[in-house]
């Protein structure tokens, strides 16, 4: 039996997976994030400790039997948060997300002090980053940055908490701009660039491989691995979008997933390591051993339909949906084009300062078509982010929270022209990639644990729909040239 954890934005995910890949039990704990200043997000590390606890509780009141089997952990997370740690491990700061803004200029400068950044780290300066953040917090915050003693990722928080120690993986440390992502090693000069050196950096690991073990406090308390009696492992695991490819069996060259979550990702699996930063393409390693990817990534995907929810009175996201389904063909045609960058961008533009949009609105307009442009505009930016990369070897298979509508998943096929594919158990995503990591730790293969899920649905691309949307894709790209001056 083995255990993953998924810390994301909005939630703590727990999930047990026995040796016969059936997911035993699941539980969850809500987070939430605080914006305090524009630009700004950020979420306390005593959110993600209350939030295990509770999931921990609820799998013993569920599965104790299961839980007493575990013989390994996987972790997963939200990638690019600073967690700052004082040289007794106390937390110094709320920790600043992967969605944070305030860093453009800290961008720039990190640029200009290493000018081979991109080549090294496989990646843009990008505010989401951490080594920005870092170099935030030493002007702004400088006495604070003087007592940091240790930099970690939100799941290698964690992992700190379970054991005692400070270890990373290498997917998750692909997205600091701390690690030459080619070597799959801590940057000297990228570390030097923010005034730190490897002191302040965790141990690394393959995502695949032993980290830790388990506190035998806290295996004893939660009721964990005591069938066995040899401790709990834990796994490196991996940054959110690697794990969750782990899961869904992504672990071959020009295998790929699209996911429709808070953010909007694809994700194509490599064998080497391909950097593309001109067009602001992540360069990462996967979370297992001589494997890389490539990916884009959109801020505000499903979370700019839960913004429409709220914005324009819908009574919750399937209805909107809904409203938008109403919409035949050439009523599509006339809808107003949206440019969904309500959190800045990253694929393709690099831009923290980017706006999201509403172009074209009329009186003949309503409701319908609004919810219409909205989830075109972030189809739209979907299909932006997908021409930045190699080109799949297939059908891409999809994820998260806005594949639970067949209609969208269709649109999204068309204006992609991609097959899209909706597998069995999709919906655990990092959680059980972290727990089949978990259990590649535990001496499992990649051939028997990395199984691709059965296909519960396909969408083939419509051609003719597709042609329509390519008349209207020109004129959504056409708008960002002309207004991000107006953004800064």
């Amino acid at each position: 039996m083995y255990l993953g954890l998924d810390l994301g934005t909005s939630a703590l995910k727990a999930l047990l997976l026995a040796d016969d890949h059936r997911i035993v039990g699941t539980a969850g704990a809500a987070l939430s994030v605080s914006r305090p200043r524009p630009l700004w997000s950020e979420q306390h590390p005593d959110q993600w400790a209350q939030a295990l606890e509770s999931v921990m509780a609820t799998l013993r009141a569920r599965h104790a039997d299961a839980l007493a089997q575990v013989r390994a952990i996987g972790l997963s997370g939200q990638m690019h948060g600073a967690v700052l740690l004082d040289a007794d491990h106390a937390v110094l700061r709320p920790a600043i997300l992967w969605n944070d803004g305030r860093s453009a200029a800290e961008c720039e400068q990190l640029t200009r002090t290493v000018p081979r950044l991109a080549q090294i780290a496989g990646n843009l300066a990008m505010p989401g980053f951490t080594a920005p953040k870092l170099l935030w917090v030493r002007t702004h915050e400088p006495e604070l940055f003087g007592r940091t003693a240790r930099v970690l990722l939100p799941k290698d928080w964690l992992r700190l908490q379970l054991s005692g120690e400070a270890v990373s993986e290498m997917s998750d440390a692909s997205g600091t701009l701390w690690l030459d992502v080619g070597r799959r090693d801590w940057s000297d000069e990228l570390l030097a660039a923010t005034g730190l050196t490897r002191d302040h950096m965790p141990r690394l690991v393959e995502g695949s491989a032993v980290s830790v073990m388990l506190e035998p406090e806290l295996a004893a308390r939660w009721g964990l691995g005591t069938a066995h009696g040899q401790g709990v492992a834990i796994a490196g695991g991996g940054g959110d979008n690697a794990a969750s490819a782990v899961g869904m069996g992504i672990v071959q060259s020009g295998q790929g997933f699209v996911s429709l979550g808070t953010s909007g990702v694809i994700f194509i699996a490599g064998s080497r390591f391909e950097p593309k930063p001109a067009q602001a393409v992540h360069a990462f390693c996967h979370a297992l051993p001589g494997r890389w990817h490539q990916m884009s990534v959109m801020l505000s995907a499903a979370s700019a339909v839960s913004w429409a929810v709220g914005a324009f009175g819908f009574a919750d996201e399937a209805a909107l949906l809904a409203a938008a389904a109403t919409l035949d063909a050439g009523a599509r045609g006339r809808a107003p084009l949206f440019l969904p960058y309500l959190s800045g961008e990253r694929s393709p533009h690099n831009d923290a300062d980017a706006q999201g949009v509403l172009f074209g609105l009329t009186q003949a307009h309503g409701p319908a078509d609004i919810a219409y442009a909205v989830v075109e505009g972030v189809s739209f930016g979907l299909r932006d982010g997908l021409d930045t990369l190699n080109k799949p070897a297939g059908a891409l298979a999809l994820v998260g929270g806005g594949a639970r509508s067949a209609w969208w998943s269709q649109l999204l096929a068309d204006i992609l022209e991609v097959p899209l594919t909706l597998g069995e158990g999709g919906e655990a995503g990092g959680a059980l990639g972290a727990a089949r990591l978990a259990w590649l730790a535990d001496g499992g293969t990649v051939e028997a644990v990395c199984t691709a899920p059965a296909v519960r649905q396909r969408f083939e691309p419509n051609v003719a729909a597709a042609s329509a949307h390519r008349a209207r894709h020109a004129r959504f790209q056409a708008l960002y040239p002309v207004l991000r001056v107006h953004f800064q």
